[in-house]
């Protein structure tokens, strides 16, 4: 019985998508983190959830030289509705400054710190106001928004969009946690992430493996480019501004690699541009090819250089302006203290900010001509109608 070519590719799909389970649920099991368990006669700390019952005192004023952000404490019955203690109704402070905490009222849900003595008495302090509700219901919303312009597309970018999050968290930084090597495992997972969100996108096609190449393509530039200008610049991962708190794990014996981690940054974060341009690249090669099959590799190479430079200022932009703004307000710092140039420019915040704006760009850019290449080679190699030559 002869498979038509739809089901074969999903089939294909099908077999390529059960053996990235596999491999995902081998890697998660191997690398969980144990449990820890609570040996009693010992001090802990957990974070629970609670709800205020009653507001006891409330010293908190408004602060017109911290642009009136609230100063002072509050005292208040809440009530633990998870963990050991839940329905237990404890009496909290809540500390507030112009830089954490806030001013909480009757109802509001909030997350607790809860310190357990060795001889078992506890005391709870507000640790956050409780986001969670608010969060998932921003996340809803995004989700909707994204199936109601997206249609099915939309929801299969969502299903692809979890699988990078779980990647992420449940692969990526617990191997790096016990040791894996910073770069190439970054890398794979990476590159791991990209071949299973086309494949869910696009199913085993010639334009998702395009796509899939191009970015892979497109993020060993990004890496490699950022290893040169690493070595040109004399900086690496030691330099980062929140490197201190995981030095101390490593001091404390956590075998994390630190001076991969800049590296390992700018390819996490080139991945969704990257990505994003190689599709667009593939997939308007294959529209440029259905519609003039007769068309060799120079013909849709050309084309799909054309159709990429279109997109290089835009995407650039994108890229240098998404780094630009998660370090506005270190850069808004360093601003405010009149540095004088050279000492501006030769800082380590300046020049890692550079590197992670340029190297990411440098990989979406390179992946332009590498996703044409090889989809000009593979789609100029179909047979033409016309003259039933590959080409």
């Amino acid at each position: 019985m002869k498979i038509s070519g739809g089901r074969k590719a999903l089939l294909r799909t099908t077999v390529v998508l059960a053996a990235a389970l596999g491999v995902f649920l081998i890697a998660f099991f191997r690398l969980r983190p144990e449990k820890t368990e609570v040996v009693p006669g010992t001090s802990y700390v957990e974070y629970e959830r609670g709800k205020i019952e009653t507001i006891v005192s409330d010293s908190t004023v408004a602060d017109p030289e911290s642009d009136n952000a609230y100063r002072g404490e509050q005292l208040m019955t809440v009530k633990v509705t998870t963990g050991r203690y839940a329905g237990e109704t404890l009496l909290v402070s809540n500390y507030v400054g112009p830089v954490y905490g806030q001013p909480l009222k009757e109802g509001d849900g909030v997350s607790l710190t809860i310190s357990t003595y060795e001889n078992g008495d506890h005391k709870a302090t507000v640790y956050e106001y409780d986001r969670f509700g608010a969060l998932a219901f921003v996340v809803a919303l995004f989700f909707l928004v994204t199936i109601l312009v997206g249609g099915r597309t939309g929801a299969k970018s969502l299903v692809a969009l979890i699988v990078t999050v779980l990647c992420l968290f449940g692969i990526l930084l617990p191997a790096l946690l016990k040791g894996a090597p910073t770069l190439p495992t970054v890398f794979l997972v990476c590159a791991y992430v990209a071949i299973v969100s086309f494949t869910i996108l696009g199913g085993v096609r010639r334009k998702s493996i395009c796509a899939a190449v191009g970015t892979v393509a497109g993020m060993a530039a990004a890496l490699l480019f950022a290893l040169l200008a690493q070595k040109l610049t004399k900086i690496d991962g030691l330099r980062i501004a929140d490197i201190q708190p995981i030095l101390q794990l490593r001091q404390t014996g956590t075998p994390i690699g630190l001076k991969g981690l800049l590296a390992a940054g700018i390819v996490v974060s080139a991945l969704g541009a990257v990505m994003d341009v190689a599709m667009s690249i593939a997939s308007s090669l294959e529209e440029v090819h259905a519609a003039n099959r007769s068309l060799g590799f120079r013909e849709l190479f050309r084309s799909g250089m054309n159709i990429g430079r279109d997109m290089v200022g835009t995407m650039t932009n994108t890229l240098i302006l998404a780094f630009l703004g998660s370090s506005f307000v270190l850069i808004l710092y360093l601003y405010s203290l009149s540095l004088q140039r050279w000492q501006l420019l030769t800082s380590a915040y300046v020049a890692i900010e550079v590197i992670s704006g340029v190297a990411s760009s440098t990989g979406m850019i390179l992946a332009i001509p590498l996703t044409a290449a090889f989809s000009s080679f593979l789609l100029s190699r179909e047979h033409s109608p016309a003259d039933g030559k590959s080409r």
